[in-house]
């Protein structure tokens, strides 16, 4: 995707010879995370947060506090799901742009590149959602491939939405097809199907026979 469209210049960078206060003022005005900032030369030195900004004095100058400057950004060459990585690696909703002579040329918002992800046939085209669980080192996207493919299902999208205790967790969107067959056979290779959004008859059945057998034992 191309995201030369979404590159902005409403807001200039401030200077390393600015006052805090003038930081301080912009903020006030808008409801960006960070402001970037460049040396009296042009050069960009990174981004403070509205959180730091308000730490310090207004008659402060910022170059006096450039340990609180991060110094986070993206080339004008790198692609949207990179960008969208950037943004959530260092917690901002503002991306500065530099191009490959490390000069500044604006910046991304965080809400025009998540606009594009919701483009994606991931969320555009039709299709149920099912997550999926299994160990660290068992798992193969190729064989996830597979087991939706051999059901008659159509794969429009994939990715790892969980990591923890050696267990991994894969968010999958599958278009074609219900669900319920696609859920039986990934257990049969061993994945726990944490969820689908569509009827599982297999938890049904269970459900069912679990409400048989306490009926029974209350009898």
């Amino acid at each position: 995707m191309n995201l030369n469209e979404f590159v902005i210049n409403d807001i200039k960078p401030l200077v390393s010879t600015d006052k805090i206060g003038d930081l301080q003022m912009l903020f006030n005005q808008l409801t960006y995370s960070h402001i970037p900032i460049k040396s009296p030369d042009g050069l960009y030195l990174g981004c403070m947060s509205e959180t730091d900004v308000y730490c310090f004095e207004k008659h402060e100058v910022i170059a006096d506090q450039m340990h609180a400057i991060e110094g986070f950004f993206v080339r004008d060459n790198t692609n949207w799901l990179d960008v969208l990585e950037a943004f959530a690696q260092n917690s901002t909703n503002i991306m500065p742009i530099l191009n490959s002579s490390n000069s500044y040329i604006g910046y991304y918002e965080l809400n025009d590149v998540i606009g594009l992800f919701n483009e994606t046939p991931f969320f555009a085209e039709a299709g149920g959602i099912l997550i999926i669980e299994k160990g660290l080192v068992d798992y193969s996207f190729s064989e996830i491939s597979q087991i939706v493919e051999s059901n008659n299902g159509k794969l429009l999208g994939a990715f790892i939405s969980k990591i923890e205790n050696d267990m991994i967790q894969i968010t999958l969107k599958v278009g074609n097809t219900g669900l319920n067959d696609i859920m039986q056979t990934f257990r049969r290779y061993s994945y726990n199907v944490i969820s689908g959004h569509e009827e599982d008859s297999y938890l049904e059945s269970l459900k069912d026979r679990s409400a048989y057998l306490n009926k029974y034992l209350n009898i």
